[in-house]
């Protein structure tokens, strides 16, 4: 198999081929280590390829046997293996148990075979750090993939591996999503387990799963990843069949709250909305209903709780720092997350209180808000792209209440689905007018991922989106700057 070749296939399809014994495993982990050389020195997405990447273990057999996969540098975890969290404060820690996660990933037949970059302790929009510098938007290299699994998104983007791990505690699968032109769900809580060591993941806000690039790939991680193990918090309903045999089955027709004001404090981009109100238009031809729907909640409650979770990862960081042996300061924390740790030493211990309080008053008012529908049509961000540095930790001219209240302005529409424990997935349907990804938001009701498996497969077959690749890419080579200019789904109208 051709480098070329490889890139184009999706997980499901090279699995399909291992399995029909036309490749192996330690062909496509070949593959995935040449495209990495041909493209990571320009985007900075892996951090550490596996030396013996050609030679991990995975189950054979299964829909991804044998596929290449990447491992988010924070949360769940390999044992044995490096996990650095984009932290000067973590160079050299290797936790000593796997998760459950990458228990599953093996029985699924994936090869992990390197891990990617994500910012320092995964708090920001951006993939920026300290340790391991700026990591770039295979679609344009002056603007950031998002973050936190901006690595992973860049690498999936770029063509090093057709899916990798990610995770979301309020945007952070989504964002990179939408502006790499890939599939990225937030799974319900509880739907995949976070254990052993991270079963309720800041109470269940934040969540793993992956970033791919067709539904059925999609389809198929859900039915890998899914399922509960003992110590789990949250319980949440088995699927009724598999998610891959979702794909066959009719979608009913649904009511569709559509989003068409801004939700906090940052104003739409005109294109953004735009695709917003176009995939509305679609929907509604296919036959489902249209509703708009007003903001579920108060920008000033979100930003007040994101500044009560900026806090708690204090007693954490001190564990860490003393088994590592290492002090916390500027050598060891970026600017941002050093503020953080200094602030949440005058903090009292009614904040927890008045943090669950205020977690609590924000879950009733969005349900209150959202339940009549069956799903929530809304953009991913509020804008295109967004440059280096702006909103990276590193950036030390930001107060903390100042970069908090930036952040969230920037993910009004994404910790809502967080904070309910609802599913939702950005789907890269349209284009800007010069060539750039966006994605668009569909949520779903709480453990009703079967209903977002088919309508995102409805999108994807009458607007497919598979063949645009950016001009950074392993199959190809392109001058910097230089891009096609796409139309919108499918090649179709243009988002200008």
């Amino acid at each position: 198999m051709h480098l070329e070749e490889y890139v184009a296939h999706d997980a499901t399809s090279l699995g399909a081929l291992v399995n029909a014994g036309e490749v192996t495993p330690s062909e496509l982990a070949r593959l995935a280590r040449e495209a990495c050389e041909r493209v990571n020195p320009t985007i900075n997405a892996v951090i550490e390829l596996y030396d013996d990447a050609e030679s991990v273990a995975g189950a054979d057999g299964g829909v991804f046997h044998g596929v290449p996969f990447l491992r988010k540098d924070i949360g769940a975890s390999e044992g044995g293996r490096l996990q650095e969290r984009g932290s000067r404060l973590f160079v050299g820690h290797r936790p000593a148990k796997d998760s459950y996660y990458f228990q599953k990933a093996r029985a699924g037949g994936l090869r992990t075979v390197g891990r990617t970059t994500t910012p320092e302790l995964g708090v920001a929009s951006v993939t920026e750090s300290a340790l391991t510098g700026v990591t770039r938007n295979p679609w344009n290299l002056n603007a950031s993939p998002g973050g936190s699994s901006g690595g992973a998104a860049a690498a999936v983007a770029a063509g090093i591996v057709p899916i990798a791990h990610a995770s979301d505690g309020g945007g952070s699968t989504r964002i990179p999503a939408t502006f790499t032109n890939l599939i990225g769900l937030l799974p319900s809580r509880g739907r995949i387990s976070g254990g052993p060591s991270l079963q309720d993941a800041t109470f269940g806000l934040s969540r793993n799963f992956a970033l791919c690039r067709s539904v059925r790939d999609m389809a198929a991680a859900l039915d890998v990843f899914s399922g509960s193990f003992p110590g789990d918090p949250f319980v949440i309903a088995e699927p009724e069949r598999s998610y891959v045999e979702e794909l066959k089955r009719a979608t009913l027709k649904l009511k569709i709250g559509v989003a068409l004001t801004k939700w906090g404090d940052l104003d739409t981009d005109p294109e953004v909305l735009r695709a917003v109100s176009r995939l509305a238009e679609i929907l509604e031809s296919m036959g489902h209903s249209i509703k708009e729907v007003e903001p579920p909640y108060s920008a000033a409650d979100t930003v007040e709780l994101a500044l009560y979770l900026k806090f708690l990862g204090r007693p954490g960081l001190e564990v860490a720092a003393a088994a590592l042996g290492r002090e916390i300061g500027p050598a060891t924390l970026d600017p941002l997350n050093l503020k953080a740790y200094e602030a949440s030493k005058d903090r009292p211990l009614s904040d927890a209180w008045k943090m669950l309080e205020l977690m609590g008053k924000l879950r009733v008012g969005i349900e209150e808000a959202i339940s009549p529908f069956d799903l929530l049509l809304t953009p991913v961000m509020p804008m295109v792209s967004l440059p280096h540095g702006v909103h990276a930790p590193t950036n030390e001219s930001h107060s903390l209440r100042s970069f908090v209240e930036e952040d969230t302005a920037a993910c009004m529409y994404l910790f809502a689905f967080n904070l309910t424990g609802r599913p939702a997935v950005s789907l890269p349907l349209f284009q800007s007018g010069n060539g750039m990804p966006i994605g668009i938001q569909l949520a779903g009701k709480f453990g009703d991922e079967a209903t977002l498996v088919r309508i995102s497969r409805d999108l994807e077959e009458a607007f497919p989106w598979a063949s645009r690749r950016p001009p950074v890419s392993a199959c190809h080579s392109m001058p910097t700057g230089t891009r096609e200019r796409n139309g919108a789904i499918g090649g179709g109208e243009p988002v200008a």
